[in-house]
């Protein structure tokens, strides 16, 4: 039995470790970013790492993310914080059959004024692949509240956003 399941873990595996290495090379990025998610593109989001535990996503201060205060609008800090759970989401959706993925809740907490260059991670991808497989092997939707925390370059957390995700393997 686990030979038979070997194949497909390992298939799983190289379609992620693809879906990590087109994500993180910049060209590819900027495409995606361009066709896809184009705000994302314009507040100039780089994802900084990516693993199958986590994703790290930057959202810097500039001109078109800032709000009136001089700092980052939290729509832009949002974004990069939503990114970063997302793209955990997205490469684990790659494992396998077709799941559906949606935000369903969105909860902020901001800490500190964000200025600068603001990374956010999600360390959730345990926790997604169990819900996505869960939601495959049962046919069920299945939810996942993904925590992104905002560290400015001092190491000062400066928002912390909880992501509701919902997933729901499609019917073939």
């Amino acid at each position: 039995m686990s030979q038979a399941l070997a194949p497909t873990t390992s298939s799983a595996a190289a379609r992620m470790e693809k879906f990590r290495r087109d994500i993180s090379n910049p060209l590819k990025l900027r495409l995606f970013m361009l066709r896809r998610l184009p705000m994302a593109y314009l507040a100039g989001l780089r994802v900084a790492a990516l693993r199958p535990e986590a994703a790290t996503v930057t959202v810097r201060y500039k001109y078109l993310t800032q709000n009136p205060f001089r700092s980052i609008y939290f729509a832009c800090l949002s974004m990069a914080a939503e990114m970063a759970s997302g793209l955990l989401a997205m490469m684990h959706v790659q494992s396998g059959p077709p799941v559906s993925m949606l935000v369903v809740g969105l909860e902020a907490e901001f800490t500190k004024k964000a200025v600068g260059l603001i990374r956010f991670t999600s360390e959730d991808g345990a926790a997604i692949g169990q819900a996505i497989a869960e939601s495959r092997a049962t046919g069920e939707g299945r939810t996942v509240v993904c925590t992104s925390t905002g560290l400015d370059e001092a190491g000062d957390v400066v928002a912390t956003f909880r992501i509701t995700w919902s997933f729901r393997a499609k019917k073939e």
